[in-house]
């Protein structure tokens, strides 16, 4: 069997079923990042050595929780470089992700990641997502853009209703949310991710799903 890229033993840590080609897909993140940030800054330079658990690990908590069969819809609602889209994009490989950014600068890397590691499943879209008329979704993802009062207002009219199903929005946030959530008017799981990953960087790190 293959060895593990050392680089990715904190993600096989945790996932282990990944095929060959989502390993690979995974390695790619490191360079490619490394190459596009050096011409668009779109990860702080203290995180750009910690990729793997400052923004791959953290967004592929929700692929832990997340049970998306092929063919779901999601949209990232503020996407920046592609956090959580990209590694929950490789996660997911039949399931087809829409990410939106309102900066048209942070989309160019995400699609230059994309073409650079090979992933087919994400299209993205130089809006805001209250524009967004004329498509629906399963699921919205997000980390850290907003309140949780105007995400829930932003992705509520894009999202289908199915009944039976715990589909809605799916957020990553921390710190004390307990503000931010009563100012909402919605009552969301919380999950702490340090439940999920034993990594001290998670501690005070949420999940945080609304179902629609």
């Amino acid at each position: 069997m293959e060895k593990t890229p050392e680089k990715l033993e904190l993600i096989t840590r945790y996932f282990a079923d990944f095929t060959p080609a989502q390993l690979a897909q995974l390695t790619g993140l490191d360079a490619a990042y490394q190459e596009w940030n050096a011409k668009i800054n779109v990860v702080s330079r203290k995180d750009i050595d910690q990729i793997y658990l400052h923004h791959v690990l953290h967004s592929l908590s929700i692929a832990a929780i997340a049970e998306w069969t092929p063919g779901t819809q999601v949209i990232d609602i503020g996407c920046g470089g592609g956090f959580p889209t990209v590694p929950l994009a490789i996660f997911f490989p039949e399931v087809q992700f829409y990410a939106v950014d309102s900066i048209a600068k942070k989309l160019k890397v995400v699609d230059a990641v994309c073409e650079m590691v090979g992933i087919k499943n994400i299209e993205t879209k130089h809006t805001r997502v209250e524009d967004i008329k004329n498509k629906k979704f399963d699921y919205a993802v997000s980390r850290a853009v907003a309140p949780l009062k105007d995400l829930w207002r932003w992705a509520n009219p894009v999202l289908v209703k199915k009944p039976n199903q715990p589909n809605g929005l799916i957020c990553l946030k921390g710190g004390d949310l307990h503000q931010e959530i009563f100012e909402s008017g919605t009552r969301p799981k919380m999950m702490p991710i340090y439940d999920i990953f034993k990594e001290e960087y998670f501690k005070e790190k949420y999940i945080i799903q609304v179902k629609k």
